[in-house]
């Protein structure tokens, strides 16, 4: 059965995550790597998105959701004790076919797969061994390591921490010379330098073959390996082709040496060749002077020098910082001097000039006073057409004297510039009733606004008329909260009650509202409950607007005018048309309120023409006239 027959995802590898205990993921970001200065938490622009190059974990882990391809269930090693038993009940991935399964779904011993003993839960099938199948890893004949050896994912070696080979805690051994840009040249290796046996002399005599160092791009790595088996034949199986994953982190790793590599111009002949004796020298040591990874064994020169393209002297690897050599290596060259970074702030505005200057050199004898009273007369238009004029108007024209009132309404949505325009301007009174105005740009507002005394949000959505609970308004005197949708005693109660993180002796501890005049509540869902509240938080109201509030009734009017109310002294305008609950029974009610001077009953059913002209002539102290029906008015 093939892999994409099993089920589906079968062969698609899954990303594994932070073992959470390793050296790499305990520790923080050294702040220095290519990743660390991308971090916006070090001044980065935070595009890379990838984590410490010091803090890629060495061995992780598969996911949490991983299940066996098999049985749909779970590792559960954890309900056993027994070896042999944890192994079969745990989930193994396959680094050549990626399948995760349990090794006892498969019904074959633990022998039959190469195990890799460096990262968790991770083989080679024993499918995937019978068949040959290698595209992705080394034999261990070829590579030199037993079934142990560490792997990255999907058996590519890759170029950082935590997806390169493990590194372990033995000292660095002297580094390597640089590998050679070019073509290398032909000629038998140095024979005057003693190394280990030649591997068809360790064939001849059944030695044991030494371990082996990784030696990848001029960096050295340290592994943890585990004795070579004998081999059978003396010629290893073909090396495949690289695959393009294998490309890729090649690329990536000749990126990190050019990002870590220092120009030294000032070295000299003298240090160049001592330099490569001693590298030469330490490589003949260290290494064995076997085949490489293709098979074939590098040719050097008689000295043992590199050459340097583009005249550059080649750096010595192991040199360039922390990201492959543990514990860490010298640190890196110092880096240059940089300047101190300071927050830039504007500079103040410069004062508006009190005269106009002329083209000609010379002042307008006019000063900015005089123009100023004639900016008054002209309409918001005219002043816009003004403030193209020359740069001296354009500043004059800003002057808040000359914006008493600013009109937003009917506008779909309001952009940036406008709402700067507003607060440049300072107005005492702003419409944006049914506007599209957000939450987060009221809010905006009304932080800089603090001389505003009316605000019309008739029309606009609670959600933004929200932003009133977390705005002051100590200049406040009329608010319009006509015909908002879904506002009902709960909302109302946020936004009289007083703010809960007050301190006591606050004006914000009486409530919001405590300085408003005049309240416009038309056509929303309000309750005596809310008129409770209302009486309590709101004391200073001379006009209230309940106009087509369906819930408004007799009951209300009495709390409006009973002796424990406030509004029975203050009401002067009170709005009630609309209110189908009202009767010929509150009309009475309306005397207690001695300052009332308006009072608007239009389209109430249930009340008589004949009732409210009996109103009209007794009133309270003096009469009313009407010159509309159910519309009473008294001359003050």
């Amino acid at each position: 059965m093939s892999s994409s027959s099993r089920g589906p995802g079968a062969g698609a590898r899954r990303r594994r995550t932070r073992c959470r205990r390793c050296r790499a993921c305990v520790r923080t970001e050294c702040g220095d790597c290519h990743f660390c200065r991308d971090m916006k938490k070090f001044g980065g622009p935070g595009r890379m998105k990838q984590s410490c190059l010091l803090r890629q974990c060495t061995a992780p882990v598969l996911p949490h959701t991983a299940v066996c391809l098999l049985c749909g269930e779970a590792g559960k090693e954890d309900t056993v004790e027994g070896e042999e038993e944890k192994f079969g009940l745990s989930l193994m991935e396959c680094t050549i076919c990626n399948e995760i399964v349990h090794p006892g779904c498969l019904k074959m011993g633990k022998a039959e797969g190469v195990i890799n003993a460096e990262i968790p839960n991770c083989w080679e099938c024993p499918r995937c061994t019978q068949e040959g199948r290698t595209s992705k890893l080394l034999s261990p004949q070829d590579s030199g390591e037993g079934p142990g050896r560490r792997r990255a994912d999907n058996g590519e070696e890759g170029a950082s921490l935590g997806s390169g080979w493990k590194l372990t805690e033995e000292p660095p051994l002297p580094p390597p010379p640089p590998r050679r840009k070019g073509p290398l040249p032909a000629g038998p290796p140095q024979e005057d330098v003693p190394g280990p046996p030649k591997r068809k002399e360790r064939e001849a005599g059944n030695e044991a073959p030494t371990p082996r160092k990784k030696v990848k791009g001029g960096r050295e790595r340290h592994l943890k390996k585990k004795p070579k088996p004998p081999l059978a034949s003396a010629e290893g199986p073909a090396v495949p082709s690289p695959s393009p994953q294998r490309e890729k982190l090649e690329r990536f790793k000749r990126m990190c040496q050019l990002l870590e590599r220092v120009p030294d111009t000032s070295s000299s002949s003298s240090d160049s060749d001592s330099d490569s004796d001693s590298s030469g020298t330490s490589l003949s040591e260290d290494e064995a002077p076997g085949e490489a990874r293709n098979g074939r064994r590098p040719a050097r020169g008689s000295s043992g020098e590199k050459e340097n393209r583009g005249g550059r002297r080649a750096v010595r690897p192991g040199s360039g910082g922390p990201l492959l050599s543990w514990p860490l290596g010298p640190a890196p060259p110092p880096r240059p001097p940089q300047l101190e970074r300071h927050v830039v702030r504007p500079p103040p505005r410069s004062p508006e000039p009190d005269t106009l200057p002329l083209a000609a050199g010379s002042d307008h004898p006019l000063p900015r006073a005089a123009w100023l009273r004639v900016f008054q007369h002209l309409g918001p238009r005219e002043l816009c057409i003004c403030m193209r004029v020359c740069r001296t108007w354009s500043r004059w024209c800003y002057d808040k004297r000359l914006w008493p009132r600013m009109d937003l309404s009917r506008r779909k949505s309001l952009t940036p510039p406008m709402l700067s325009g507003v607060v440049r301007r300072q107005p005492r009174a702003l419409d944006l009733s049914w506007t599209g105005v957000s939450k987060k740009q009221l809010m905006w507002l009304l932080n800089r606004l603090q001389g505003l005394q009316e605000l019309v949000l008739s029309g606009c959505s609670w959600l933004s008329v929200s932003a009133l609970g977390s705005a002051p308004l100590p200049a406040l005197r009329l608010l319009d909260l006509r015909w908002i949708e879904d506002v009902k005693d709960s909302q109302l109660r946020e936004l009289l009650l007083p703010p809960p993180d007050t301190k006591p002796g606050q004006t914000e501890s009486r409530g919001r509202l405590q300085g408003v005049a005049e309240l416009r509540l038309a056509g929303l869902e309000l309750t005596d409950a809310s008129l409770r509240l209302l009486l309590r938080h709101a004391p200073q109201l001379s006009a209230l607007d309940l106009s087509h509030c369906a819930h408004v009734g007799d009951p209300s009017v009495h709390l409006l005018t009973a002796p424990t109310s406030p509004l029975r002294e203050t009401l002067v305008h009170l709005n009630l048309a609309g209110c189908h609950r009202l009767t010929d029974h509150c009309l009475p009610l309306f005397r207690r309120c001695p300052r009332l001077r308006r009072l608007d009953l239009r389209s109430c059913r249930q009340l008589s023409p004949e009732a409210c002209a009996r109103l009209a002539a007794a009133g309270p102290p003096g009469p009313f006239r009407c010159p509309e029906e159910k519309l009473l008015l008294k001359d003050s």
